[in-house]
């Protein structure tokens, strides 16, 4: 583990020095990797869990209003810009704005769990002019939540590569367990942005369906009456 500290010493000992203002800063602006390497530093014992932890949380809590304020200015345009570039991109961004419209906190909370539909998602809430106390409540619910799983990979890697600390010595090793917890976390963002989208289609179909059975009953019944 020497190895990995020196590494960055030699390097980087700016991030060393600062490094809890370094996680706080990634977990703002940058989010996903930053709060893997939180969890990471944790485990091998080089920051602290708590500190580390909430530090994370206020980041991507801030992640987020920074989001809801471009949407606020910005209106949907950044939506439209990038959310909409082919028609399936289409379809679901309309889905989830109607789900949004139906279940602004749950959405606010399921899609920091997914790919790509998080910040599709906060700026419609600023382009809404969402309740900003709302907001601040089902965000933070959220990035608690998000953190949690992130970092908990993190730190499970973490505990993997002190077991095989003996055998892979090199800094390279641990920027590829990193890469690793990296990888496994795209997987989960990507399954739970599947099962979400795929819940509003589903959602849909069901209804179309129902209103086809009390077409159908109202129709039978009207034709016995006559």
């Amino acid at each position: 583990m020497e190895t990995f500290f020196n590494f960055f010493q030699s390097y980087f000992p700016a991030l060393i020095q600062y490094k809890y203002l370094f996680l706080f800063l990634g977990a703002a602006i940058e989010g996903m990797n930053t709060i893997i390497l939180a969890g990471f530093l944790v485990s091998i014992g080089s920051v602290a869990l708590l500190p580390a932890f909430l530090l994370s949380v206020l980041g991507q809590t801030i992640n987020g209003y920074i989001w809801y304020t471009v949407g606020y200015f910005a209106g949907a345009k950044p939506i439209d810009k990038w959310g909409r570039k082919d028609p399936k991109s289409r379809r679901i961004i309309e889905k989830v704005e109607k789900y949004f419209e139906k279940h602004s906190g749950r959405a606010i909370v399921f899609t920091k769990l997914t790919w790509s539909l998080t910040i599709a998602t906060l700026i419609m809430a600023g382009s809404f002019k969402y309740d900003l106390r709302k907001f601040g409540w089902y965000n933070f619910l959220g990035s608690i939540g998000w953190t949690a799983l992130t970092f908990f990979v993190g730190y499970f890697f973490g505990q993997s590569y002190k077991l095989l600390l003996v055998y892979l010595k090199s800094v390279f090793y641990v920027l590829a367990f990193l890469g690793g917890a990296i990888a496994i976390i795209y997987i989960i963002k990507i399954s739970f942005r599947s099962a979400f989208v795929r819940s509003l289609f589903l959602a849909d179909r069901i209804k179309e369906f129902s209103d086809k059975m009390k077409n159908g009953i109202d129709k039978f019944l009207s034709d016995r009456e006559e």
